[in-house]
């Protein structure tokens, strides 16, 4: 065994879905989670830098008559809270928008090939990412805005809060599944995107054009009723179905769609199955954003 495949192995879990499917996951490495971070701290920085400048230039006339009169400058204040709420927004609205999306992951953590999934097997909440993101502020923000305000001079006041920030910092090194202490609070951990394209991952692609069985000659072609009653949760869990391509978890997954729609396709064509399952149900989905009505789970209204 490999170096690489021995790393692997320590960060190997297995993830249980609602419908009781075991997949399997990596944990992410400390430096992609840290790269990631540094990513995304730096696109909110230059965006933050760049609206400062397009603001202004903007107002750069207004700016210099109230400095020319020395008086109360309305232009300079206006771009101040300008500033204060766009970083505001971006702060939290950033990982908020991009964690609850359907990849679970800002543009760093896509860069960097990582991704947030929740512990308990089913889908990302806004509590949980709220939750984590929230305790960010604890764990990084807080410390160093204090740092930043009072100075590197020295002094027990600086000493607690380079303590407090090292405490949080090193919290990934001492548990079993490197979580940070926002994770383990919002009940999810940092995984490995998988790297392989599902257009790749399907090994019949005709028949998930088509919905007909390479194999069996078996035509899969589902109604409304039958699509409506999953969501994008499940389609997502469905895609790393096909991209793992175990067997037992292709039986398992199979299985339950049946139930769930009343099939008895019979057993030994599970993957054209979920192929065409997939496919349709994902044609469906997207159709319905395009409309404005977009279903996360089975569960939603």
């Amino acid at each position: 065994m490999s170096s690489n495949e021995a790393r692997d192995a320590k960060r190997r879990r297995v993830l249980i879905t609602p419908e009781g499917i075991a997949l399997p996951v990596i944990l992410a490495g400390r430096g992609a989670r840290f790269g990631a971070l540094l990513i995304d701290l730096t696109i909110i920085a230059v965006t933050v830098i760049i609206a400062a400048i397009v603001l202004g230039f903007a107002s750069a006339g207004a700016v210099i008559e109230g400095a020319a009169k020395n008086a109360r400058n309305p232009a300079a204040e206006a771009i101040q809270i300008v500033l204060i709420l766009l970083l505001f927004v971006l702060r939290y609205g950033y990982f908020l928008l991009f964690e609850l999306g359907p990849r679970g992951a800002t543009p760093g953590k896509r860069l960097t090939g990582i991704r947030i999934a929740a512990r308990s097997g089913g889908r990302l909440s806004t509590e949980m990412v709220l939750a984590r993101n929230l305790l960010r502020d604890i764990e990084l923000f807080l410390p160093i805005s204090a740092l930043a305000v009072l100075g590197f001079v020295g002094g027990l006041t600086n000493w607690m809060l380079a303590g407090w920030l090292l405490v949080f910092a090193l919290f990934p090194f001492f548990n079993h599944d490197r979580l940070r202490a926002g994770d383990l609070v919002a009940g999810t951990w940092v995984v490995e995107a998988p790297r392989q394209k599902l257009q790749a991952a399907l090994s019949t692609t005709q028949t998930a054009a088509s919905g007909t069985s390479q194999t069996t000659g078996a035509s899969y072609k589902f109604g409304e009723a039958e699509l409506a009653i999953y969501g994008e949760f499940e389609l997502q869990t469905l895609e790393r179905v096909l991209r793992e391509d175990r067997p037992d978890a292709l039986v398992a997954v199979h299985e339950a769609i049946c139930r769930k729609i009343g099939w008895n396709p019979g057993a030994g064509d599970e993957r054209a199955f979920l192929e065409a399952y997939y496919t349709q149900l994902r044609a469906r989905l997207e159709s319905g954003m395009r409309l404005g009505k977009r279903k996360a789970n089975k569960f939603a209204g």
